[in-house]
């Protein structure tokens, strides 16, 4: 199984870590599932209520462990929302915030150079 770099791009800076084209197609299909709860959010009627959407919990584990967390019932829109990504290994940790839109122009960039 190859693997390539992927960059994330944060609300402050970035980074970058071995990633599989595979799992790549597999955080994108999560990613896709939750566009669509969002929308379902986001298109509820005024005074209506929706159901509850479940959040999106990704994990992958290569050469650090990667996950990505959204909850996509507190962001008014898919536009507004940001998801927390936590990328670890035996050495480091980092936790931040990271812009859906971004995350979602990266990885089809990653899978475009790589898929």
């Amino acid at each position: 199984m190859s693997s390539a770099q992927l960059k994330l791009n944060l609300v402050e800076g970035s980074v970058t870590f071995s990633f599989t084209p595979a799992a790549a197609q597999d955080f994108q299909a999560e990613i896709s599932t939750l566009m669509q709860s969002l929308k379902a959010v986001a298109n509820k009627t005024p005074g209506g209520k929706t159901q509850p959407q479940p959040s999106m919990e990704y994990q992958y584990t290569g050469d650090v462990f990667l996950e990505c967390f959204c909850n996509p019932n507190i962001w008014p829109s898919p536009f507004a929302a940001k998801v927390l990504i936590t990328v670890r290994d035996d050495r480091i940790r980092l936790t931040t915030e990271a812009e859906l839109t971004r995350t979602i122009e990266d990885l089809n960039e990653f899978i475009e150079a790589h898929g």
